[in-house]
């Protein structure tokens, strides 16, 4: 059973940084890419930023060059490392894996959410 743990969320005031972390557990072949999505009350989930197990990354344009991704695949764990965060940015942030199955299925799987709040 695969399962997400998050980690590092909580209340930071404009400015500052945050890094979260996602272990990822259970795979039955090997996790591909990983990521962080976030979303507000109302409205839909969004991507974040992703990276693959060869270190492709992606960002959307309104955390470029402030939110950083990376992984470590022995750990199974990916990080977001968030600088320069604004008020905008206050979300819940989910942990997004994609496992790969011993059919070479992919399977997708999400955390339970860590609440980021950015006071202004």
């Amino acid at each position: 059973q695969v399962q997400l743990v998050e980690s590092g969320g909580g209340l930071v005031q404009a400015g500052g940084s945050l890094r979260l972390s996602c272990a990822a557990s259970g795979s039955r072949g090997s996790f591909d890419t990983m990521g962080w999505y976030r979303q507000n009350p109302g409205k839909q989930r969004e991507l974040v930023a992703t990276i693959t197990s060869a270190g492709s990354t992606n960002y959307a344009d309104s955390v470029k060059g402030r939110f950083t991704i990376s992984r470590d695949n022995v750990k199974n764990t990916v990080y977001l490392q968030m600088n320069s965060l604004r008020p905008e940015d206050t979300a819940v942030y989910y942990c997004n894996a994609e496992d790969i199955g011993p059919d070479w299925g992919r399977y997708n799987y999400w955390g339970q959410g860590t609440q980021v709040t950015v006071s202004s």
